[in-house]
């Protein structure tokens, strides 16, 4: 019995479980991650208006575990041993004969003063802390913006800013209070989301405008205070900041051989191996991946690489070379709590469909129908 281990409980770490369990064959998994659960962040952004609570974004695995016959360790990764054969945790060496890593990725916080911004994607405690705090305004200045690492084009996740930009836009509007609030979207890129695609930045654009929201474009970050956002180009109020830092690898990456990238991810091939080392992959925000510069850092991105890392993984342990590879693919529903606007993208077309009630509901079903194998 081949026994594989996977790091991470996320996107990645789960659609690979699922995959390597499809294949029917005689597998030992075991699965690390510090607690047995899901955080379904794509939810995060109906926290602060209370379509969501923390609760119902945290999905506990332990039935899923049983149901596929995982081993979960509740440890956090530390380092590698043995060329990859030996995961090293918190709670001692773990043994492989295969390893799939999706433990996420880090955000960079290296500008001076960002601990008066708050990073949104960081988890429920984030969301929780935006929603409180808006309560408790009565007016003033809301500065939402986003960058990327400098290193790794792709290794930025812009989308839900607009989702919460929009969504805040909203929240205030059907509080009857909007009138008492300057929003201002801030990126140091002249055309913030170009990823995905040249119509969908004009078309964030021209519904910013439409909405009464300001803009600061294009000038490079200097920091943060309490009260200010800081630009090369000038700075300007904000009583709160939302901010969306790039993102670099996971701190235990530097314990380990594995290559890495300009911007410290996991260096991966076209197959989501890892270059040099037998039977070790990489899927999701951990890895830095062959493709085109708008490749997304998402949830969908992130099962399709899975997919691809945990078939030849397979692969190789029936002693076949790897052949799999992923579709680059970006789709998502910007959504503002009430509707959403549909943004596709691949390497034959580019789509955008405009705000309709109709998105945001089928946002909301496609959360139940991800979630559902995972209750």
């Amino acid at each position: 019995m081949h026994r594989i281990t996977v790091v991470g409980s996320g996107f990645a770490g789960l659609t690979a479980v699922r995959r390597l369990r499809a294949s029917g064959q005689d597998l030992a998994i075991t699965l690390v991650s510090p607690r047995p659960e899901l955080i379904y962040y794509p939810g995060l952004i109906w926290v602060p208006c209370g379509l969501r609570t923390g609760e119902d974004l945290r999905i506990p695995l332990q039935g899923f575990f049983h149901r596929q016959r995982v081993t979960h360790l509740a440890a956090e990764a530390v380092g590698l041993a043995d060329e990859g054969r030996t995961l090293l945790t918190t709670a001692g060496p773990l043994p492989n004969d295969g390893l799939i890593i999706g433990s996420g990725g880090r955000f960079l916080k290296k500008l001076p003063g960002i601990e008066h911004a708050i990073t949104p994607c960081e988890g429920i405690p984030a969301a929780i802390q935006i929603r409180d705090r808006l309560r408790e305004m009565r007016g003033g200045s809301i500065a939402l913006g986003f960058a990327g690492n400098p290193n790794e084009p792709s290794a930025m996740r812009g989308g839900p800013m607009f989702e919460f930009l929009f969504g805040i836009d909203n929240q205030l509007r059907q509080e009857n209070r909007r009138e008492r609030f300057r929003l201002v979207f801030f990126s140091p890129a002249e055309q913030p989301g170009n990823r995905l695609g040249p119509k969908a930045v004009k078309g964030l654009l021209r519904e910013m405008q439409r909405r009464g929201i300001e803009t600061h474009l294009g000038h490079k970050l200097k920091g943060f205070t309490a009260t200010e956002v800081l630009t090369e180009g000038g700075n300007f109020a904000a009583d709160l900041i939302l901010f969306m830092p790039g993102m670099t690898g996971n701190l235990w990456f530097d314990n380990t051989p594995l290559p890495r990238s300009p911007g410290g991810l996991i260096q991966a091939d076209a197959h989501c191996r890892v270059p040099g080392f037998e039977r070790v992959y990489v899927a999701g925000d951990s890895g830095s991946f062959p493709g085109p510069e708008w490749m997304p850092k998402q949830a969908h991105m992130a099962d399709l690489q899975a997919t691809a890392a945990a078939a030849n993984l397979l692969a190789e342990l029936d002693g076949r070379a790897p052949t799999k590879t992923y579709r680059v693919e970006l789709v998502c529903i910007v959504d503002s709590n009430q509707s959403g606007m549909l943004v596709a993208r691949n390497q034959r077309y580019s789509l955008i469909l405009p705000s309709l009630r109709l998105f945001h509901w089928l946002k909301r079903g496609f959360e139940w129908w991800y979630l559902r194998p995972y209750r």
